[in-house]
């Protein structure tokens, strides 16, 4: 049973935690030692599950551009090393590229270690675990940490290799590839983006790269690109295409430089969101959209899985526009994603799984949530388009999208506050149904999701329980004006008899 400490060092199916000084009362919890002892537990895990001795595992390490990156990718270099294990040092990488150096061919490592907190601030950092089955699950991070806190490992006589790779460059070049073969340019095989200009805005995470080692083999003109090199302090604005700011600095890059199209990535590059020709972002509901279009036309009739907060305009586009299924389900990327694997193994066809936060995961590659796989994707779309004399935008033409939008976060202030959560959600679930004008809608499977119609605001509510925090999310949309006040209204009247749920944020929302 892990200890309070250890505990908090897990996020899902990741390892996060402060590495850093720095925050007020943020205390250091993801040193050198505690990442040295579970890289251990990895090795040890792993030799298990591989059936392999430690001095015949090969794993590879990386880190995105945090501060406290290259500390910690020493201390795991070195306690895999101690263990006996043979280690690859990637140095600078993506996570998805770590995941690549499990079944590439010419690699194929037993495993792979990647040191990342994505958007989160500077002094945060944490580890993802990969094998050729990809990312580790929860159960599996529980173990790990318990193997951990323990401590108890059998050390090798004989150190490890280390040995450095430019594992980056090998993924970049894989993606050039499969973007000049999907692009299939009759006319320059080799340069299908030539005579468009595409810019990358890297927000200092780990996608500079994409710039020099993807987009210019392709013959693209990256004039205007910004904040390509790494740095994580993240002087420029976060790496995170949910982040407003981060979403206007792309956007005016593309109009300044009169640019065709505009990428985002998030810092270990599992992320992207874009932005057209016009700067209408492509981002969250619109990034879905687009990743469907171009998936559905590849495979008709294929379900999509999404989170459970998109908008009723993208389920009518998905079903009614493109001839898709759109299957809600719970937020969390690996919950999308082990959802569409499991629809895969029941015998309904699953080549998409996204979330609004902008990790999009395919079916031909390995359900893993690429961000450059998924631009590449869309590159691939844009070389198409253009022999037809079309841009990328019309493939939005169609969808409608809600007039407002607003999410709003009310902290817990219960100790066992997923019982509180869930109790809230239940009774919330009996009022619902029994209040005219609000209708539940069926088949939900995170929290509660309740439409309305014209006379009641023209829109919806999704009220969950958060999957690791001490707070209840709620997202609400309408097609009208005003409409998101008009529904807020409706629910701050039953949540007011919560004493413990600070519902401040819609209060002061409404007035």
């Amino acid at each position: 049973m892990l200890s309070e400490a250890w505990k908090k060092l897990q996020n899902g199916s990741d390892i996060r935690g402060v590495a850093l000084e720095g925050v007020e009362g943020e205390h250091v919890n993801l040193t050198p030692d505690i990442a040295q002892k579970i890289a251990c537990a990895f090795a040890t895990w792993l030799a298990s599950k591989k059936g392999k001795p430690f001095h015949e595992l090969k794993i590879s390490v990386g880190n995105d551009s945090r501060i406290s990156g290259p500390t910690l990718r020493e201390a795991v270099i070195k306690g895999l090393a101690e263990m006996g294990c043979n280690v690859y040092n990637f140095n600078l990488a993506s996570t998805p590229a770590m995941f690549m150096s499990t079944v590439m061919p010419g690699y194929e490592y037993d495993g792979a270690v990647m040191l990342t907190a994505s958007h989160l601030p500077f002094n945060r950092n944490g580890l993802k675990f990969f094998t050729y089955e990809g990312g580790l699950e929860k159960k599996d991070i529980t173990d790990l940490l318990e193997l951990a806190e323990a401590g108890v490992f059998q050390f090798s006589q004989q150190k490890g290799t280390v040995t450095e790779v430019d594992f980056i460059s090998v993924y970049a070049a894989d993606l050039v590839e499969k973007i000049r073969k999907g692009a299939n340019d009759p006319d320059d095989y080799m340069h299908p983006l030539k005579g468009l200009r595409v810019i990358v805005d890297a927000g200092n995470g780990a996608g500079g790269f994409f710039v020099d080692k993807v987009l210019k083999p392709l013959g693209a003109d990256t004039t205007g690109s910004q904040f390509l090199e790494p740095d994580g302090s993240f002087p420029n604005h976060i790496p995170n295409p949910e982040d407003k700011t981060a979403m206007e600095s792309i956007r005016k890059a593309v109009l300044d430089n009169n640019a065709d199209f505009g990428i985002i990535f998030d810092t270990d590059v599992d992320r992207a969101g874009a932005v057209d020709k016009n700067g209408k972002e492509i981002n969250r509901n619109r990034i879905i959209a687009l990743m469907s279009s171009i998936v559905l036309e590849e495979h008709p009739g294929s379900v999509i899985v999404t989170d459970s907060i998109t908008s009723d305009e993208l389920k009518v586009f998905i079903e009614e526009k493109l001839g898709g299924v759109h299957h809600r389900f719970k937020r969390g990327y690996k919950n999308v994603i082990n959802e569409a694997i499991r629809l895969n193994n029941i015998g309904q066809e699953c080549h998409l799984a996204i979330e609004t936060s902008g990790h999009g995961a395919l079916k031909e590659n390995y359900f893993l949530d690429d961000g450059a796989y998924m631009i590449a994707k869309i590159l691939i779309k844009i070389s198409k388009l253009r022999r037809e004399g079309k841009t990328i935008d019309v493939l939005l033409n169609e969808l409608k999208e809600p007039l407002e939008a607003k999410e709003f976060r009310m902290n817990i202030h219960e100790k066992d506050f997923k019982t509180y959560g869930n109790k809230i959600i239940d009774e919330l679930k009996e009022y619902a149904e029994k209040t005219e004008g609000w209708l539940v809608v069926p088949n939900n499977y995170e929290g509660i999701r309740v439409s309305f119609d014209k006379n009641n605001g023209d829109g919806w509510f999704l009220l969950r329980l958060s999957l690791h925090d001490p707070l209840m999310p709620l997202n609400i949309e309408s097609r009208i004006s005003g409409g998101v006040k008009i529904i807020a209204s409706k629910l701050l009247d039953f949540l007011s008899r919560y004493d413990n749920l600070d519902i401040s944020p819609l209060k002061n929302y409404i007035g």
